[in-house]
């Protein structure tokens, strides 16, 4: 079978049972996005497949041959960052790390969804999305991290999404 993550082709032989997951990090060596609950339940997996986010734990490899998929190696390099990789780290996103590379994923989709004017379930006006913090953690709900480095997290992509990060007096 033949793939496109990050923009490079692999052909990989692979079980028709396995994981998009499981193909980058045990066939392929991209181990960036984390196994956290092989269950589509904490969002450690998260992938870009033709720009959209997805649990790829939950999809089968077999079904991306056609598909351009990014994994958090193809978002950016240690020299050249993704823009959510930078306010990650200067608003100290994470803790462990081990959920970071879905969250940032998670929210390159995201922002993509706001972006083209997408709903979610508290947004208070479907005609013009604002990303406020309600916004946001409604959106990434389905990244779980459990050192509870969400206020960081929501700093970071507000930022990014172009709002100024609220400041505790």
């Amino acid at each position: 079978m033949r793939f496109t993550i990050n923009g490079k082709s692999y052909e990989a032989d692979v079980d028709v049972r396995t994981s998009l997951l499981d193909l980058a990090r045990e066939h392929l060596g991209l181990t960036g996005s984390k196994k956290g609950c092989d269950h589509g339940q904490c969002g450690a997996c998260t992938m870009l497949v033709n720009g959209r986010r997805i649990n790829s734990c939950l999809s089968l490899a077999v079904m991306h041959q056609d598909d351009e998929i990014v994994t958090i190696e193809g978002l950016g390099t240690v020299e050249n960052l993704h823009p959510l990789q930078d306010a990650f780290v200067r608003h100290d996103g994470y803790q462990c790390g081990y959920c970071t590379p879905g969250q940032i994923c998670s929210a390159v989709g995201m922002l993509d969804e706001a972006a083209k004017g997408w709903p979610s379930h508290v947004s208070s006006d479907l005609s013009q999305v604002s990303l406020d913090d309600a916004e946001i953690s409604e959106r990434m709900s389905g990244n779980i991290c459990r050192c509870a480095a969400y206020p960081n997290i929501v700093d970071a992509i507000r930022e990014i999404a172009g709002q100024q990060p609220k400041v505790d007096a």
